[in-house]
Parts: C-alpha cells; structure tokens; sequence
C-alpha cells in the first residue's frame, strides 16, 4: 500500500463510516487502493497535478449503482446499466470536471487500473459497445473482511468528496495568492518571481505548467518583431504574437499553442514516450512543431532520448529521421526559467503573472468552484 498525506484520512474515513479497522479495508481492497494512489495530491496544493479523469469515470459509475440499485435493493445483475450521455453529463457537473472528455469512461480507467493492478482479472468499468451502456464492476465494490462482506459504494464517493474538498480550497487559494501578488508593489517583485518559478516545479500540476509555459513564452516573443510581405517594396512589421488554441491537457488531438505570424507550433508535454511525439507529428502531418517538456534535462540530451528509442521502437533509420526533422525545437524548464529572466527584464513580470491569473481562471471555471466552496 502506498502511503502519502491523504492515506491517513481515508483510513480515518473508513473507520469512522464502518466501524472496521480503515487500513484492513484500504488492504482488502485494490478498488480503495487505487483512489488511494490516485489522491496523493490531495495534500500537496493547487501546483500538484491532480486526479479528476478517471476518478470522476469511477464516481458517476458508483454513483449510479447506489442510486438505481443499492438502495433500491435491486438485483445488479439485471439492472440495465447506464447511459452513457448521463454519465458524462454528470462528469462535467463535478467541480473541475466541465472540461473532462470521455477518454476515462471508454478506456482510459480500466488501463490505468490494471497498469496499477496487473494480475486483477477483473476490470473497472464494464461496457456494452452496442447499446453504450455502462455498469461498475461490482464484484470490486464487495470485500470481506474478517469473515464479513461490506459493499464499499458510498465509501467511495465519501473519499472522492474529500479529495474533491481539499483541492477546491487549494486552488482558491492559488488564486488568491495571484491576487494578492498582483497587488504587491514592484520592490516586492522577488515574490511574485519565486511564485511563477515553482509552476515550473516537477510536481507543478500539469494544467498549471502548461499555463505558465504558455506565459512565458507569450510575454519571451512579445517584443520580438518581423518584416514580411509578398514583395520587397510591400514589407510590413509585424509583431510575434503566441495564441492558446484549446484546453490545457484536453487530449482533443489539437495544437496547444501556434505563433503568428511565423506559424510555430508548440506542443507541451510532461513525458519522453516517443509514441506520444511521433503521434503529434503524425497528426500534423508532420509540421514542424516544437515541443514544450517538463524536465530539467538539457535540450540535446532530451531530443537524443527520443531519437534512440526511436530507434530503438522502430527500427527504420530513414523513418525515424523523417519524424525527427519534424522536431523543429525542444524547449525545457532551465530554457523558460531563462526566458522568464529576460521577459522579467523587459519589465514583463507583472504582465505574465496577469496572464497565469487569467488563464488559470478560465481553465479551471473558478466562479463556478468559488460558489461551490462558499
């Protein structure tokens, strides 16, 4: 069992709500386990990367048996299942959950479950493709312990509230701590730098780094200019101009940032699976893009990495060249610390950290989760 900050409250939970020893359920239970494994953030702020996907895909589901069966005192066999348009609308009901898709509810909970648990012959999320219909596996919400079967349903969804409580209030607190900043005067600017810099952290949430990156980056080309034009004696000046073109972390298959005029794009990343960079170039049609990641390493080093394995994966010198040319730049954290330098020099501080504020605001929908917490 792995044990972090929040594994101490879910034991406390679990006792509390059965009058059973929580770490004998938490033990008994590879279901409990993994929301266990899936809360570690719970504890560690806003900048920690957070769990919603998946959890929320186990929510809804358990959510549903309670309502429709357990309390009813059906028979699970024979319910019917879930439609799947419910469930995913009330995914996106869920604080943080308005821009979830349904990668979690197809697929993406049963993977990460059995990659946590691979000798479990039993998978989280059952499906009937053809009626689009959905049911928990309910053998995982019984367990025995000391001779005594519990259905740990509303356990569940008592747990995920938890983790849902504590980062509501850490990401209001993020926010405040902007505002604040923001009010801050220039002799207080250390502050506010030392702020920005631990969105860059490797433990920074994935939604905050992305967001900081785009900051950055935006505030680094601001200055920058270029002539351009179809005839020499039509040049025109124009300014480099960064655009967010969707969700952050969304996986919709889209572009994260692209620069106009020069049309660069920029793609961010937490992971070297050359699986993952070779597909954004394939689906690009192998544009040049440059890559984002989240690591201290150096550029070389991390654009070497993905050339072995590469080569390692396929085998082919000529295609993996082929992708590899399409890898216009990497650009890694020491790279945006040093442009967050010279953005700070222009006197573009205040401007990026406006900008993390607002960005942050629309990603997360933080009127929405302020009145939740109120």
């Amino acid at each position: 069992m792995i044990n972090h900050e929040f594994t101490s409250k879910i034991i406390d939970k679990l006792t509390k709500d059965t009058g059973v020893d929580g770490k004998k359920l938490l033990n008994s239970s590879s279901l409990l386990e993994y929301i266990n494994i899936k809360t570690k953030s719970a504890n560690k702020g806003s900048k920690s990367r957070s769990s919603f996907g998946n959890l929320y895909a186990l929510y809804v589901l358990v959510e549903d048996y309670i309502k429709n069966v357990y309390e009813q005192g059906q028979d699970y066999s024979q319910y019917e299942g879930a439609i799947f348009s419910t469930l995913f609308k009330r995914q996106r009901e869920l604080p943080f959950g308005t821009k979830l898709q349904n990668h979690s509810l197809n697929y993406r909970l049963n993977q990460e479950y059995h990659k946590y648990f691979p000798m479990s012959e039993k998978s989280v999320v059952l499906r009937d493709v053809k009626t689009n219909r959905y049911w928990i596996n309910v053998h995982l919400l019984k367990i025995k312990v000391e001779g005594k079967e519990y259905d740990i349903s509303k356990n569940i969804i008592a747990i995920i509230d938890m983790y849902i409580e504590a980062k509501k209030t850490a990401f209001k607190n993020f926010i405040s701590a902007c505002k604040d900043l923001q009010k801050l005067e220039s002799k207080n600017q250390t502050k506010i730098i030392s702020f920005i810099k631990g969105l860059f952290s490797l433990n920074a949430d994935a939604r905050l780094f992305e967001i900081a990156s785009f900051s950055v980056l935006k505030y680094y080309y601001y200055d920058k200019k270029i002539f351009w034009g179809f005839t020499m004696s039509s040049l025109k000046e124009e300014p480099l101009q960064l655009y967010k073109t969707g969700r952050v972390c969304a996986n919709d298959g889209g572009i994260d940032f692209v620069m106009r005029p020069l049309g660069y794009f920029f793609q961010v990343t937490e992971t070297l699976d050359v699986k993952k960079y070779f597909l954004d170039i394939e689906k690009v049609e192998h544009y040049p893009i440059r890559f984002v990641v989240k690591t201290y390493e150096e550029e070389n080093l991390v654009l070497s990495k993905i050339k072995n394995n590469a080569l390692n994966q396929f085998g082919i010198n000529k295609v993996v060249e082929r992708y590899m040319d399409s890898i216009e730049e990497i650009i890694t954290i020491p790279t945006l610390l040093k442009y967050f330098e010279q953005a700070i020099n222009k006197g573009y501080l205040n401007d990026i950290l406006n900008e993390i504020l607002l960005q942050s605001q629309i990603e997360f929908n933080y009127d929405n989760i302020v009145s939740q917490i109120n």
